[in-house]
């Protein structure tokens, strides 16, 4: 019963990073119809800014800080300099410009930050706690509020404030937002800040177990993407639930299986969803009207 329950609390863990991630990939595909392959990139940036910032002198909260407002400009720079300028292309080539994206910060970072593994300490102490035989860090738990509280904050965002509806209205309609007044422009900046400041906060929360290096993001990008279809692309609450699931699903993997086949749980997972359910656990079927 321990061993299980070990098992459960590392894919938690795990599945509340890519819960994050997902939900990163959800608000961009809320806002512009776009799958935006580089979100893996900004968990990267997050943990890489914060490693240079704390080791230069700055305050571990100082510089998570800093990362994430620096993330969320960089998000908002992709925006600027490569998704506008394409506005009128078509999906598939709005698609190919993230992966590009991708690409171009990793290389970026791998000439600023090298290719070395960082880290840096851990909020609250790593010494672990212990659950009906089981262990779990303090950091697993940091990891796992920080993705309910951003749910949470998400949806009160959505829900009960002007510019969420906004947001919202520009998913469902951009013409339609356009015709009432919405900036939705303004709104697809916004949109990237929150899912690039959304990305660098997992990366933050996530490095001090994992560590991180410049090439971590296209793992996240991939887990997190297989996330988001699980659970319903363009719906937060899918987006927490497949990152939970997968997590769950890649930590009993490497439990009962193999740790060499964990990775392959997502892959899995994506081909599942496309042949057996396209639209995802809460995700709508469309129709055309004809």
């Amino acid at each position: 019963m321990s061993e299980l329950l070990q098992f459960l609390l590392s894919g938690v863990t795990v599945g509340a990073v890519y819960a994050l991630v997902a939900l990163g990939f959800t608000i961009i595909y809320n806002a512009s119809d776009v799958v935006n392959f580089a979100q893996g990139e900004f968990v990267m940036l997050g943990g890489m800014i914060t490693v240079m910032a704390y080791t230069a002198g700055a305050p571990l909260p100082l510089a998570a800080l800093a990362a994430v407002v620096a993330t969320a400009a960089i998000g908002v720079a992709m925006n600027k300099l490569a998704i506008e300028p394409a506005r009128g292309a078509p999906v598939v080539s709005l698609v190919i410009i993230t992966i590009g994206a991708s690409i171009f910060i990793r290389g970026a970072a791998q000439l600023v930050f090298g290719k070395q593994i960082h880290t840096f300490p851990a909020f609250s102490g790593d010494d672990p706690i212990r659950i009906l035989g089981a262990t779990i860090l303090p950091q697993s738990l940091w990891v796992i509020a920080g993705s309910v509280a951003v749910f949470i904050g998400l949806w009160l965002f959505f829900t009960r404030t002007l510019l969420g509806r906004a947001v919202l209205a520009t998913s469902n309609n951009r013409l339609a937002a356009q015709l009432v007044g919405i900036n939705t422009p303004f709104v697809m900046t916004l949109s990237f800040a929150m899912s690039a400041g959304i990305g660098a906060l997992s990366g933050v929360l996530v490095t001090p177990i994992t560590m991180t290096s410049y090439d971590v993001g296209l793992a996240f990008a991939l887990k997190g993407f297989a996330a988001a279809m699980l659970g319903g692309m363009g719906n937060p609450k899918g987006a927490l639930v497949g990152g939970f699931t997968l997590g769950v699903l890649e930590g009993l993997t490497a439990g009962y299986i193999s740790s060499q086949y964990k990775d392959a749980a997502a892959f899995i997972v994506i081909l599942a969803v496309l042949f057996f359910m396209p639209q995802g656990l809460f995700g709508r079927k469309s129709t055309d009207r004809v």
